[in-house]
């Protein structure tokens, strides 16, 4: 059978919540630091920058993410932080990523719109090319920043989108949106309107109101975290029936402060109250993590088995938004590796669909479907 570690590696894998500037290696941050050393207080040394990582809770966390997102300033900084992303997905056998991208940050610092969309689509089309990676990216807004922020990346998203925009979501400090409801509530509903998918993130460090308004005011299809739902039973049984899936992420729980613990984190519970949910990296180089760590970390420090893994494994590519034959194709892959294993995946796919064969060949091909 092989080991867990193994097996975990064999599993192809979709990851649908991680941060363009999140995503950037150690030594990318530290070229950025070295080419733009005018810009924000970033160090410029390895062993400085381990130390900059560490988090005392989440707005020093943001605090740090803004400095990192101060150095990218050319839509080249851009491609490079894609490609980058691109090539340590495809080393841990992620074939799909949608990729958040808070283009205002960029924007609103003089990168120009039309720039930052080329070098956007000129990433995801190498990306698939070079790497087998199939690209699509989420724009979001974050949220301290406000109405201003809210409707530029909208009308960025409506006038100027990649090729391979394919949602519209809301991160940032969680305690500073209710001042910005409307504007928040307004801009949604026109990416709706437009064809984009409502991916907000909610109740990662504020409670379960959050999580009803990203519901009920934004309309999400998916959530990013939502791991304070389990405050409220009324939620969780909304969650529970509608299925909409919680994109969660471990280990940056831990490193923001939310959890104070892995071995405490409440991923358990979320599957035993019968949620969908789906593992993911956030920002994995800042949290010291890759999504094949999370995935390890699952199972050794929460005890999830090899069934449970394949089943969050194929939760990934059910709650994406990747057209229907290449999602089914991914869903047979995955349900051969854990047969392969002996692990019974409890039927992760629909039968008949052909192999992967050519998967993430290109960039582009997402749909407004959901899960299969």
């Amino acid at each position: 059978m092989g080991s867990t570690e193994a097996f975990i590696d064999r599993l192809p894998k979709a990851e649908l919540h991680v941060h363009l500037v999140g995503s950037a290696s150690v030594p990318t941050v530290l070229e950025l630091a070295r080419r733009h050393p005018d810009g924000a207080r970033v160090p410029a040394s390895e062993a400085e920058l381990a130390a900059f990582y560490e988090f005392r809770d989440f707005p020093h966390f943001s605090q740090v993410y803004g400095a990192v997102s101060s150095l990218v300033r050319e839509p080249a900084d851009v491609a490079e932080l894609v490609l980058g992303a691109a090539r340590d997905l495809a080393g841990q056998n992620v074939r799909y990523v949608e990729l958040t991208v808070t283009p205002y940050t960029f924007t609103s610092a003089g990168m120009p719109v039309a720039g930052l969309t080329e070098a956007l689509d000129i990433a995801a089309r190498s990306a698939g090319r070079e790497h087998g990676v199939r690209m699509a990216y989420i724009f979001d807004i974050a949220g301290e920043y406000g109405a201003p922020a809210a409707y530029a990346t909208l009308e960025h998203a409506l006038t100027c989108p990649p090729e391979a925009l394919t949602g519209f979501g809301l991160a940032g400090i969680e305690q500073a949106r209710p001042r910005y409801t409307d504007a928040f509530r307004a801009v949604f509903a026109s990416a709706i309107a437009a064809g984009l998918h409502s991916v907000p993130h909610a109740g990662e460090m504020s409670g379960p109101a959050t999580i009803w308004e990203a519901l009920d005011g934004l309309h999400a299809e998916r959530i990013g975290h939502g791991i304070s739902c389990l405050g409220d039973p009324a939620l969780v049984a909304r969650l529970r029936e509608s299925q909409v899936p919680l994109e969660v992420c471990p280990t940056s729980n831990v490193c923001t402060r939310q959890v104070p613990v892995l071995a405490e984190h409440p991923l358990p519970r979320l599957l035993a109250e019968g949620l969908f949910v789906t593992l993911n990296s956030d920002d994995p180089p800042m949290f010291g993590t890759t999504l094949t760590e999370e995935y390890r970390r699952a199972a050794s420090a929460l005890g999830l088995s090899r069934v449970q893994l394949a089943e969050l494994a194929a939760n990934g590519v059910r709650a994406s938004f990747l057209d229907s034959d290449p999602k089914q194709a991914l869903l047979a892959e995955i349900d051969a590796v854990a047969a392969g294993s002996g692990s019974a995946a409890g039927g992760v796919s629909a039968a008949g669909f052909g192999s992967a064969a050519g998967f993430g060949s290109a960039a582009g091909g997402v749909s407004a479907e959901t899960r299969a």
